[in-house]
């Protein structure tokens, strides 16, 4: 189930993946691995290229149903291929596409690293809430992660405080903050310093959506837009609420109440 890709291979690494984002399985079911994508998605280096390759694709639709179907039999499954001599000792990158889509899953990993303390895993993530919970309070000793910008819980993330990664238009961008950048080896995510830069993969269609911007920054521009569209709605909703209730109470022209009659018929 663990394969290298070229990037991992030079570093001595393994990887394990999961489609990317969003889709249907060949049984015709749906699934989103990356429930916490936001702008990222748009922009994704796993929806395009070999990822794409009908025999790379239908790899990581197995993994997956795999993991959904049989959660226990696939957490014993990779407990026993990491036995293997060859993982002693070495790296593996959980997810060079998808993420850490539900609790139970996440939990079966936390399993896994505790049972093969002799081998280093580590991750991106942009699912910050559910680390929060299950990671954080107990980490198991060779599980390194860190938090990636461009997902919809980028509020969440403390830079003072969390290990992030953001994704950069270009190296030059990333020297000019003062960032470390993990293009020459990507395990500087997780062990350099805690401030990470990630060079964006040179697609000419996905440079021109960057327009020049960070994820962080793109994403905190969509959340000011969703935030001005909410208070939009809210407002509308308040002047209906008003008009409505005006409405209600005002008399209809040409009705009489029956005391203003009565006030009538005196004078």
């Amino acid at each position: 189930m663990l394969t290298q890709n070229s990037e991992m291979r030079q570093i001595g690494a393994w990887n394990w993946s999961l489609p990317a984002w969003a889709g249907r399985l060949p049984d015709g079911r749906t699934f989103n691995t990356c429930p916490s994508a936001g702008i990222c998605a748009q922009v994704c280096y796993a929806r395009q290229g070999t990822y794409t390759w009908p025999v790379v694709r239908a790899k990581h639709h197995r993994n997956l149903m795999f993991v959904l179907d049989d959660l226990p039999g696939w957490e014993a499954a990779m407990l026993s291929e990491l036995e293997s001599a060859k993982f002693r000792g070495v790296w593996v990158r959980i997810h060079d596409a998808g993420d850490f889509f539900s609790d139970p899953y996440l939990l079966a990993w936390l399993r896994i690293c505790r049972a093969r303390a002799d081998t280093a895993f580590y991750a991106y993530t942009k699912e910050v809430t559910r680390f929060r919970r299950l990671v954080e309070p107990n980490p198991p000793a060779n599980f390194w992660w860190v938090y990636s910008y461009g997902g919809t819980q980028d509020s969440a993330l403390n830079p003072e405080a969390d290990r992030v990664a953001d994704v950069f238009p270009d190296e030059a961008s990333i020297a000019a903050t003062g960032w470390a950048s993990q293009k020459a080896n990507d395990l500087l995510a997780v062990l350099g310093p805690h401030l990470v830069g990630v060079p964006a993969n040179r697609i000419p269609r996905y440079l021109k959506r960057m327009a020049g911007r960070r994820f962080s920054e793109w994403q905190a521009e969509v959340d000011a837009e969703g935030t001005a569209r909410q208070n939009r709605r809210h407002l509308r909703s308040v002047a209906n609420c008003k008009r409505s209730s005006d409405e209600t109470a005002s008399p209809s022209p040409g009705l009489v109440s029956a005391k203003d009659t009565e006030h009538r018929r005196a004078a």
